[in-house]
């Protein structure tokens, strides 16, 4: 008899049992929204996807009266754009300084203390002082995703060079390579895809960081389109809206995974379906 850990699903066999679960979350929302309507049917909390659907193609087809603009593709490249700034800037000091302290002991021992704390600090609750020192523009927002996302990646990426077998910085060195070289042709290569693997997991907490700050002040994007309709229980507006910020995340995640796979195959080789 087959053992239940060795049973592994066909591709087309992952695609059904992934799907599975929403399509029971679908048929939960559905019975509720007919049940709540039919009790009230100027009930706000649960619309029909009927009518989610109506608004949602008046938010990407009908320009605002007060901006000139489509809501739904204004809010999304706004919001795409300082997410996007906020995690390249991220991903870059998080390589720079995680390849350097975990090469190199004299960095680590003073850097990590300081990348630990501020990796406990709650990045929610320096928001006010990021609109105090940067305003309510652009760069608070940005600087909120940098703050907030920058440590764990540093983190994460020196833990990963600590974890190199030492075999190869011992190699490199005896074959006359010195410690930038050893940095640069040994650790960088191999904390790259890591990186990017890293990435995908700081992109919900960066999600997070970017419609928080939104929600506080901002006159456009996706966090700032839900909080605005809030007041009035514009569910209507609001389910839609997430359900996008969901795909573009999805999407997001989708796209720097096969970046990685196409760019890093080795490093892929052994982690089967798992990605």
């Amino acid at each position: 008899m087959k053992r239940l850990i060795n049973i592994r699903p066909s591709r087309g066999g992952r695609w059904l049992l992934g799907a599975l679960p929403f399509v029971l979350l679908g048929l939960v929302y559905l019975g509720l929204s007919r049940a709540r309507l039919a009790a009230n049917p100027n009930e706000r909390l649960l619309p029909a996807p009927s009518t989610m659907l109506e608004t949602f193609h008046q938010l990407a087809t009908e320009a605002s009266v007060r901006t000139g603009t489509i809501p739904l593709w204004g809010d999304t490249l706004a919001s795409l754009e300082r997410l996007g700034l906020g995690v390249a800037i991220s991903a870059l000091i998080g390589l720079t300084i995680g390849l350097l302290t975990g090469g190199l002991p004299l960095l680590r021992a003073k850097l990590s203390p300081l990348v630990t704390v501020l990796s406990l600090v709650p990045p929610m609750a320096i928001l006010p002082v990021l609109f105090i020192a940067f305003g309510t523009g652009e760069m608070a927002k940005v600087a909120l995703i940098v703050i907030g996302v920058t440590p764990f990646l540093i983190r994460d990426l020196q833990s990963h060079a600590l974890r190199l077998p030492d075999e190869q910085l011992i190699k490199a060195q005896t074959l006359g390579a010195n410690s930038w070289q050893v940095l640069l042709r040994v650790l960088l290569p191999q904390l790259t895809p890591r990186l990017l693997a890293s990435t995908r997991l700081a992109l919900g907490s960066a999600w997070l960081f970017l419609i928080a700050a939104e929600a506080i002040a901002a006159q456009d994007g996706l966090g700032y389109r839900i909080f605005l309709v809030r007041r009035y229980l514009a569910m209507d507006v609001i389910l839609p809206y997430v359900a996008w910020i969901t795909l573009l995340a999805f999407l997001l995640d989708r796209a720097l995974a096969r970046v990685s796979q196409r760019a890093f195959p080795w490093y892929h080789a052994e982690e089967g379906d798992a990605s």
